[in-house]
């Protein structure tokens, strides 16, 4: 049975910018209430999103992805499967200067806060930011996507500046619960780069548009 969808406030008369943080107030608020737990354990929801991608990923040798903290839809099982089938595993840490590295996933007894509020990160030296030109795919975190694929996340850009340096024909995935795909439109900038498919934990789907609709 399906989760209906978030009730979203009315931003339609506010700048881009305030439509977007007001939408992440309530869309974090609701998931706070439908998720009580953070999810931090291999419970059959992270089980069931685990499978579907692993499905959308199938065949690939390396992929970017993140270690889920707080509620979002867990991703620490997901890392450990796609290690254990050999793929490569980029994640997503703070360089030199703040600037937005890379490392790749060694395992979760690897991973710790390295940095205060950034979600662990694995050890080593820090890759460059053009080093998501290597994967095949990149998976992203959301608090939600609309139909066209337009894609409200975190806030801080760090998936605003590193999209554009995947490789042209490397999809995105953005991970939310079903629930959090949603019909209104979500507001957009210029520099938002749209995701090709939704994975969540009933399902993974291209959306309609997707130039990777014929994989």
């Amino acid at each position: 049975m399906s989760t209906p969808a978030p009730v979203l406030p009315d931003v339609a008369f506010l700048e881009v910018s305030d439509a977007k943080d007001a939408l992440r107030v309530t869309l974090r608020e609701q998931r706070r209430h439908r998720h009580r737990h953070p999810v931090g354990h291999h419970d059959p929801t992270c089980e069931a999103l685990t499978e579907h991608a692993l499905q959308a990923v199938a065949g690939m040798g390396a992929v970017a992805a993140y270690v889920s903290v707080g509620y979002e839809p867990c991703t620490r099982l997901l890392l450990e499967e796609l290690r254990s089938q050999g793929v490569r595993v980029l994640l997503p840490v703070l360089g030199p200067r703040l600037s937005r590295s890379w490392r790749y996933f060694a395992g979760s007894d690897d991973l710790a806060e390295r940095a205060p509020g950034r979600p662990p990160e694995p050890s080593g030296q820090p890759l460059p930011p053009e080093e998501i030109g290597q994967v095949e795919a990149v998976l992203v975190p959301a608090l939600a996507v609309d139909r066209a694929g337009r894609r409200l996340g975190q806030g801080g850009g760090w998936y605003d500046r590193v999209l554009p340096l995947r490789r042209p024909q490397a999809p995105v995935f953005a991970l939310v619960y079903g629930d959090e795909l949603v019909t209104r439109p979500l507001p957009a900038e210029p520099h938002d780069v749209p995701v090709d498919a939704v994975i969540t934990p009933t399902e993974w789907f291209l959306l309609q548009g997707s130039a990777f609709s014929g994989r």
